[in-house]
């Protein structure tokens, strides 16, 4: 059957208007004036004198998706001083006041993130204010796997997915712009697919599918009037919840396979043409191996097959069901295609990282 994203595609195609924003910030920061009066004794005139020229510096960490990152540690070293540290707040923000002037380095670490670091010089009497300093989520390739769980990294990734919206409302959580994620154990596959299911936006889909159904008279066994919407509305809803559940969840969990499509990015136009294509019966195991996508060739079999128990009788059939499963794969090559070339760039709140190489 059809995957519901497949459906939230075709919602798109009539809504597609380029969003664009502008978000930018003017800090201005203006530094003390040097006091002056009469000199004390020597050691208040060389406390003065280190009040003066004491540099600070401060910064804002986030992650891929612009989310503050709360108690990361940061830590200040350098030549002239010992090294300091500090967690950022609830804000993602971070200070250190009262610095000598100098080259420095900050290192930035957080749970579940890779490590940052970053160098520079303060100059006498500088209020230093850093750009962003995002952290990625960390791969399963980098050291900090040693000290966090596998489940852990990808639950941070889940949360990334998430919050990936086309045009800031169409689900899109069934994509990975992180090449080398996490996989996802059973608990996570069921929770991505419930989290669908319960979309305010999957019951605008279905809901319009139905009203379109009903306007053209299709499945005329369920009538007219509301209770022929009811059932089409009900029988459309079986329909995604079916396909997602069992090709997005129950199978994946049995096969140890990813349900999720993994951006390529990269190459020729007709590379990743191919590579779109392909994806529609190949996926990345949780082994890190790609395979023959059995989830959701099997998946697509199964919910037609459930779907004869609820649909009218002169739409039942083994005819009906593969038709359906071999409409599904194809809208699968399309919906990748979009997902190649143009969705990304409708997802404001997609991450930015290297490509996947299949």
């Amino acid at each position: 059957m059809v995957t519901l994203f497949n459906a939230e595609i075709k919602v798109l195609a009539f809504v597609l208007v380029p969003v664009f924003s502008m978000t930018g910030s003017l800090a201005q920061i203006a530094q003390p004036a040097p006091r002056t009066g009469a000199q004390g004794p020597s050691s208040s005139g060389s406390q003065t004198s280190d009040q003066t020229t004491a540099a600070n510096i401060s910064g804002t960490i986030v992650d891929q998706s612009g989310a503050v990152v709360t108690g990361a540690r940061v830590v200040l070293s350098g030549e002239q001083f010992q090294p300091r540290e500090v967690l950022s707040g609830a804000d993602g923000q971070f200070s250190f006041n009262s610095i000598r002037p100098g080259p420095y380095r900050l290192t930035v670490t957080a749970v579940g993130f890779e490590t940052q670091m970053s160098s520079g010089t303060l100059q006498p009497g500088q209020f230093a204010i850093l750009p962003r300093i995002v952290l990625p989520v960390a791969s399963n390739k980098t050291e900090i796997r040693v000290g966090v769980s596998q489940t852990e990294v990808a639950e941070e990734q889940i949360k990334i997915e998430e919050k990936q919206r086309v045009l800031g409302a169409i689900p899109n959580f069934y994509v990975s712009y992180i090449p080398n994620a996490a996989p996802l154990n059973a608990k996570q596959k069921f929770k991505l697919a419930s989290k669908t299911m319960i979309d305010p936006f999957t019951f605008v889909v279905v809901g319009g599918a139905a009203g379109v159904q009903q306007a053209q008279d299709h499945f005329h066994g369920y009538g007219q009037g509301a209770e022929g919407y009811a059932r089409r509305f009900g029988a459309g809803y079986a329909d995604s919840a079916t396909s997602t559940f069992i090709g997005g969840a129950i199978l994946p969990t049995l096969f140890k396979q990813d349900p999720r499509y993994f951006y390529k990015g990269t190459g020729s136009t007709m590379s990743r043409i191919r590579y779109a294509i392909k994806m529609s019966v190949i996926c990345k195991g949780d082994n890190g191996h790609w395979q023959l996508n059995y989830s959701f060739l099997l998946g697509s079999l199964a919910a037609g097959g459930i779907s004869n128990l609820y649909y009218p009788d002169p739409d039942r059939g083994s005819r009906l069901t593969f038709e359906n499963a071999g409409v599904g794969i194809v809208e699968a090559g399309l919906t990748n295609l979009l997902q190649e070339f143009l969705i990304r760039k409708l997802t404001p709140k997609a991450p930015h990282n290297d490509p996947a190489q299949p």
